[in-house]
Parts: C-alpha cells; structure tokens; sequence
C-alpha cells in the first residue's frame, strides 16, 4: 500500500495514523470550537472490526473520503460488510466508538440532530424543580454528536439510508455542506450557553454555546445502501462511492471463515465450495456461510451439507432450490 494511506485496513495494528491528515480542502475548512478530546473507548465491535477484510478499492475510498471530508456512501448487497466498514475504521484509527444511525422510512433530520423533551420538562416544572436547566432536556442524536467540534474525526454510520424518505439525503446536503446546526430551543435562551447529553453512553455532557454546533474535524459519514433506490446527482456528487460485492474466489471465502472462527474454520473447505455453488443460483450472504460452518463443526449431523443448506436459503434469486 502506498505511504499516502491514513486507513490501511488492518485493524489488527490499531495506529494514530488520522494525526497525519494534511489540512483539508479550503472548500471543507470547519472552524468549530472550543476542540473537544478524542472520546475513549472501542469502536463498538471488536470482533467484526477486527475480522474485517477490506479490498483495495474499499481502502483507497476510505481514505480520499477522509482527506476530503466528504461523506463514504457505500452500496452493495446484504453481507458484504457495508456496515462493519465503519467499525473497522474507528477501530484502526482509535477515532472511538460509531455514532451509529439506523434509517427508516419516518426518519427526520431532526432525529439524527437532537430530542428536545418539553413534555418532561413540563413535568418537572409541575412538581417545582427546577426547570431554568433546559440542557438536560435535550439529547443530541447521532449525527448532531459527530458534528461536535472534535479534535479528531468522529465515525458517523448512517445505516440503510436508501429506506429513507425520499426528502431525508436533500436534508442531509445542507448538513454535510455546513458542517454546523442550530437547536432553535437553545438559541432563544437569554443565557447563552447549555449543557447537553450527546449519543454516547455514560450521560456524556457538552456545552453548547448560543444554540449552534459547528464541527472542527470534518466526521468519516459511512452512510450504506442497499441499492433499493436513486439518489438525487447532487446528493451523489458530494459523496465518495464506493460498491461492495460478495467474495466469489474461494481463496479469498475461506480466509474470510478462517478470521472469522480461527481454527473451527478447518475442514470447511466443501462448505465454502457449497456456499459458491448456490451463490452462482441466487443471493447469499457471507455470513450465513460462517453461521453453516460453525454449526456443522459442533453439530453431529448426519448429512452436513443438508444442514448447511437451511442455514443459506437464498435472499433473493431462484427459489426452486430451496
């Protein structure tokens, strides 16, 4: 791999190689502040983070997305890693645990920004507490979390952003362009700066100052689809791409198994070849592959390869096999 490479896809060597990232294009310079440290802890999933196996094409994306500051929207189908790319990133990089963002079809902006609870407000000011602290009713989502001026990037996951609805990646442009929101319940205040929860766990806090948050560091946005729709051309011309597709070498599938279950991988090698011959009828996935070879090594089945087919039904394609 050339010396350019910030993301090496080896997370095996966690680095603070991300320090090394020149100073971004005069087009996506944020001047958010005061800097805020780098969050402590794992990325969220050692094992998969870890196991992950990227390609070249996966690795060079990675990084032009980090020393462009523009979103990673990743597509492909279901399986081949489009999510655990982003544990696999924060893990490499220490940039600490994902933001992660799960999308359905009634997502808002607005849910990824913050909660505002007045309801529990009201309530507390029936009972005569105190109430003038309005920070702590007021939760910033995922993305309003990766939008904090870090000193280093935070790792955002926007996960299945195609089943959202159809005005939601619009929204998200104006976000992305900015690098910065406002809460409009803050920004009313006379006092002029908050305590706020962020996403992360353990009731992390934040001060927000006039009810605007402005990021430093740029966040690596890994935002996945599963090719279920379009997305505007301006939508797509702000993103790096990048298409995941299923391993289809069996070299490549058995050292997957093999990160994956170590030494139960052994004596996989006709299932790794049955996962390849129904894979040429229909979809599946990589890890139906390493749930059928875990199970025949422990199950005592008489006939391994009928177990090792209900364990891969076909996602999509011919369903006469099945």
């Amino acid at each position: 791999m050339s010396d350019w490479l910030i993301y090496t896809g080896n997370a095996r060597e966690p680095h603070d190689g991300v320090d090394r990232l020149p100073p971004p294009p005069p087009w996506r310079a944020f001047d958010g502040g005061p800097p805020l440290p780098a969050p402590g802890g794992d990325s969220g999933n050692r094992h998969q983070a870890t196991a992950y196996r990227p390609s070249d094409d996966a690795v060079r994306q990675v990084n032009a997305a980090l020393y462009l500051r523009r979103p990673l929207l990743v597509t492909g189908p279901p399986g081949t890693g489009k999510s655990t790319l982003a544990y696999a990133v924060a893990h490499e990089l220490r940039l600490g645990p994902v933001l992660h963002w799960p999308i359905t079809s009634r997502a808002t902006l607005r849910d990824g920004l913050y909660q505002y609870d007045p309801l529990t407000r009201l309530y507390a000011a029936g009972k005569e507490t105190d109430t003038d602290d309005i920070g702590r009713y007021i939760r910033l989502g995922p993305l309003g979390t990766a939008l904090l001026p870090h000193e280093r990037p935070r790792v955002l996951l926007v996960d299945e952003i195609d089943k959202s609805d159809i005005d939601l990646p619009n929204d998200l442009l104006t976000i992305f362009e900015k690098g910065e929101y406002e809460i409009p319940e803050l920004a009313r205040l006379a006092e002029p700066t908050a305590d706020v929860l962020t996403a992360d766990t353990g009731g992390a806090r934040v001060t927000v100052t006039g009810g605007r948050v402005r990021c430093a560091a740029f966040p690596l946005v890994v935002m996945t689809s599963n090719g279920e729709r379009e997305f505007p051309p301006a939508f797509l011309r702000r993103c790096v791409t990048l298409e995941l597709r299923q391993p289809s070498d069996e070299r490549e599938l058995a050292a997957i198994v093999r990160e994956h279950l170590g030494d139960l991988a052994d004596r996989s090698e006709d299932l790794v070849r049955r996962f390849l011959a129904r894979a040429a009828n229909g979809t599946l996935a990589t890890d139906q592959l390493l749930n059928a070879v875990y199970l025949c090594r422990h199950a005592d089945a008489a006939d391994r390869h009928d177990l090792a087919d209900r364990l891969m039904p076909y996602l999509t394609g011919t369903a006469d096999d099945d």
